[in-house]
């Protein structure tokens, strides 16, 4: 089969399409066959070798994918060859024509759903809801702000939050992704471009403040961040690309608090409850992941660079031939 390989840390041309043996199931294994892979900006950080995980090269890159299960092994309960599933997480990468996955990273994917969608919903949608629900314990009524909520963790965290009664503020870089973000449920959309653009935020929350805000780029945000919060506000960093200065008093005065979190930190009992949701929501239609751009396979490098620019558009796919 074909898939992406890295012999080495560095930028996205270190990333080849090889050939490589075919994939067989273990067991309590599955082997799934790739529709659509989903590209993350943490794939990125792996591949740079920046990320703080172990990697035994070379490797396939990639957490995400959508497909039909092709192979089953021993033990395998609940999952059965010809089944759509999606996949988060997996024990050989996802971009390839296969992947191998521990059953408990397999989950039923909709026939409503597409396999590009599918693709896009294992970190997005478990970063979202982790970060709503298991970190921040966001409330109905509550007001969110989410920065760059036209990208793929943005609008999972739109959609999921409108869902559960919350008022939402999304900040978006072109016309284009705010005009998203209004159409997936923010109730509010700001230019996070323009000069001073938080300062819309006591108005827009009758001088209430914000109560959580989901921070995708705290090395630039934080700081402000902290003198927008209402009293008891929390700030969920799910991003950040350097160091920031920030002055604690804005905590203190607010008894406010900064939650940091990974999502491979998740336990699997709290893997259990975010991805129950998940489905749940795609059943319902509430939950609707929105594809911006498909690369083929042997553009990983593109997309690579494309997840990282500025402006982002929902989830960037990649596609085997």
């Amino acid at each position: 089969m074909k898939a992406i390989r890295v012999h080495a840390p560095g930028g996205p041309e270190v990333m080849k399409l090889e050939e490589i043996a075919e994939l067989a199931p273990g067991r309590e294994e599955v082997v799934v066959r790739v529709k659509a892979a989903g590209v993350n900006p943490v794939d990125t950080y792996i591949r740079a070798g920046i990320y703080p995980m172990q990697l035994s090269y070379p490797y396939t890159p990639g957490l995400d994918a959508a497909g039909v299960i092709e192979a089953v092994g021993e033990g395998v309960g609940h999952r059965k060859t010809g089944e759509r599933v999606y996949v988060a997480g997996s024990l050989s990468g996802t971009y390839a024509e296969q992947v191998l996955c521990r059953e408990s990273q397999v989950h039923p994917l909709p026939e409503n759903v597409s396999f590009a969608q599918g693709a896009a919903l294992g970190v997005p949608y478990g970063t979202a809801w982790h970060a709503l629900f298991q970190k921040a314990q966001v409330r109905p009524g509550e007001f969110l702000l989410v920065h760059g909520a036209s990208g793929g963790v943005g609008i999972a965290a739109v959609q999921i939050a409108r869902a559960a009664g919350v008022h939402i503020i999304g900040t978006a870089g072109s016309e284009k992704g705010r005009a998203l973000v209004a159409y997936e449920g923010a109730h509010h959309v700001l230019d996070h471009s323009a000069p001073g653009y938080l300062d819309q935020i006591p108005a827009l929350t009758c001088e209430h403040g914000i109560d959580v805000v989901l921070e995708m780029l705290a090395d630039k945000n934080l700081a402000r961040d902290l003198k927008i919060l209402s009293l008891n506000g929390r700030v969920v960093v799910i991003g950040c690309r350097g160091s920031i200065e920030i002055e604690p008093r804005e905590l203190m005065r607010r008894s406010a608090a900064i939650l940091g979190m990974l999502l491979f930190n998740v336990s699997p009992q709290e893997k259990r409850s975010m991805h129950a949701a998940i489905v749940a929501g795609l059943e319902n239609g509430t939950l609707r992941p929105v594809v911006g751009k498909e690369h083929p396979l042997a553009e990983a490098g593109a997309a690579h660079e494309a997840v990282l620019a500025p402006g982002a558009y929902g989830k960037i796919v990649l596609v085997p031939d």
